[in-house]
């Protein structure tokens, strides 16, 4: 028996219930209360076992709504919610309200919509990264803009024991006639141990998110195997952000030629194994036999 399959990268939503400022009619087949059950098929038929659920919105209403989820569906082994990680009082009271549930592993916010692209090097949002540090918890970089990726050196060196991961492999240029400068900045960010980075939302760069293919993002993950090794990377579905280029099953089928590409220990690895170890996932929730 093979070590279980994780999808370390998938949302639930309720528009009615939390707010989600980019959330609009632009996003039209999105913008909706999204549960878990709509995905089930579809990771029954692509033999996904369990998932990581995934801050969506900055508050704490969000992260309710995962935690409501995964009560209700088993295969939910582990959330990574929303903290104000740039207000360290509030934040200290979340990570003690977390503590003794054992599916709150780590935090996201999104870096990615705040207006000022070294957020995360004011002081103010530095203590709070030290509080995660010595939480133990890990944090999810949404990085998007290239600067967001040259800060990932910065912040390794400033909490040389905080575990990074790298959203969406920071959304490399798919499509697009040049690699650079992710192709530069990404090996930067890898040269960490610590850092790790999601296999995840790998779609169009172009206008047309939906026109990426196997062979368009291949390069791009044979990149990050070779910076970053099976043991820091891991699969993500981005579901139901891959609704918009193509869907769970085709983002899957799409993805397993390159998955298949590597020898069985790291294929095992990148599918499940370094989710488990990144996010400490508790045994109990997931099926360890094959160990």
């Amino acid at each position: 028996m093979a070590f279980p399959v994780i999808d370390a990268h998938q949302h639930v939503w309720d528009p009615e219930r939390a707010e989600y400022d980019w959330l609009g009619p632009d996003l039209a087949p999105i913008n909706r209360a999204i549960g878990f059950e709509e995905l089930q098929p579809e990771l029954a038929s692509a033999g996904v076992q369990y998932t990581v659920q995934v801050q969506s919105a900055d508050n704490a209403d969000d992260t309710a709504i995962m935690l409501e989820s995964a009560a209700a569906h088993p295969e939910v082994a582990a959330i990574v919610g929303y903290a104000p990680i740039d207000r360290p009082a509030e934040l200290a009271e979340t990570i003690a309200g977390w503590r003794g549930n054992s599916l709150l592993v780590g935090v996201r916010t999104l870096i990615h919509n705040q207006p000022d692209p070294d957020f995360l090097l004011r002081p103010e949002v530095g203590e709070g990264l030290a509080l995660l540090e010595q939480a133990g918890l890990t944090f999810d970089v949404v990085s998007v803009l290239p600067r967001h990726l040259e800060l990932v050196p910065i912040l390794s060196e400033r909490h040389p024991r905080l575990k990074m991961v790298i959203d969406h492999l920071s959304k490399p240029p798919i499509g697009l006639d040049s690699r650079e400068p992710w192709w530069s900045l990404i090996a930067a960010a890898a040269e960490n141990p610590l850092v790790h980075a999601k296999v995840s939302g790998l779609y169009s760069a172009t206008a047309d998110m939906g026109s990426w293919t196997t062979e368009s993002v291949r390069p791009y993950f044979d990149r990050a195997v070779e910076l970053f090794g099976p043991a820091r990377l891991m699969y993500g579905g981005d579901w139901p952000i891959s609704v918009l280029a193509g869907g769970y099953t085709r983002v899957w089928r799409g993805l397993a030629p390159l998955f298949d590409s590597l020898g069985a220990s790291d294929r095992e690895q990148v599918l499940g194994r370094t989710a488990a170890d990144f996010y400490s996932i508790d045994p109990s929730r997931i099926s360890l036999a094959a160990q």
